[in-house]
């Protein structure tokens, strides 16, 4: 007998509300596994450190792992306005708990928009596995010295929370600032029990996941602690292990050549534009 499988809770009357112009993202990822595009920025991100650039609307941004796997922990903002941040939860429900090309990351209340597009992903054929993983993971979030104070015992400062603090203290923001993270070449899922489990990065050193910055971008990542996942734990014996399997990110941010062309029917994306008043009645003064 099959399986019955549930409609996604989230439908859109329009997919284009959701997905936005998919003829366009495919030829965003074209561009972006191709030519097409110039270099603005460089960088790699050291082992078990962190930090936070600027992608401008229109832009691409490639993260990499260029000597084999490792986990990254991202953080977006709303370059103008970091009152507006990723969304993990939302972006969840609407798209998936593991993004892929065609995902959306959203911010959150009370904007809701599209922060940026996923248009390519070298590890998009990933999951689920034989154990039910999948890549790119929104089910948890970031490691952070709190929990792990909380299973150890131990006081130890590297963890992905840390890195991304570390990383936007230069933008005038703050640990209460840092959020739930997209979790970049990360595999996870949900044993039968539903608990959270976490199984070794596939990423190669060919890897790559870029997205489109559909308004100005604030980001910073944190080069996981963990590694690759092979081996984790809690407490300073299990981030000793851990260490071995670290490796450096990649980050490249690039123009589109013929930007003008082919971002000819784009807009910066909007919030829905809700106009209520949350069920509230503006008091009438004298009653």
């Amino acid at each position: 007998m099959a399986t019955r499988v549930p409609k996604p809770a989230y439908p859109a009357k329009d997919s284009s509300a959701l997905y936005g112009d998919r003829e366009l993202y495919a030829r965003l990822g074209k561009i972006a596994e191709g030519d097409g595009k110039t270099v603005v920025q460089s960088f790699e991100i050291p082992i078990r450190s962190g930090k936070a650039w600027i992608v401008r609307k229109g832009q691409l941004c490639t993260l990499s792992t260029p000597y084999g796997p490792q986990v990254g922990d991202l953080n977006i903002f709303s370059l103008h306005n970091p009152r507006e941040r990723f969304w993990a939860a939302r972006t969840r429900q609407l798209n998936a708990s593991h993004v892929s090309v065609g995902d959306r990351l959203w911010s959150n209340l009370p904007y809701l928009r599209p922060l940026a597009t996923i248009v390519s992903d070298s590890l998009k054929g990933y999951g689920p596995d034989e154990v039910g993983g999948r890549c790119h993971d929104l089910l948890g979030t970031r490691c952070d010295p709190y929990v792990n104070k909380l299973l150890s015992g131990d006081d130890f400062d590297y963890q992905c929370h840390s890195n991304l603090v570390r990383a936007v203290l230069p933008f005038g923001l703050t640990e209460a600032d840092v959020h739930d993270v997209l979790n970049v070449f990360q595999v996870t899922g949900l044993n039968p029990d539903g608990k959270y489990f976490m199984e070794p990065s596939p990423a190669k050193p060919s890897d790559h996941f870029t997205f489109f910055a559909e308004t100005d971008l604030l980001c910073a990542m944190s080069a996981c602690p963990g590694g690759d996942l092979s081996v984790h734990g809690w407490g300073e014996d299990a981030a000793q292990r851990m260490l071995d399997t670290c490796r450096p990110l990649g980050v490249a941010v690039y123009d589109i050549v013929e930007r003008e062309e082919v971002l000819k029917s784009w807009m910066e994306s909007e919030s829905p534009g809700y106009k209520g008043m949350h069920g509230l009645k503006i008091p009438v003064f004298g009653e």
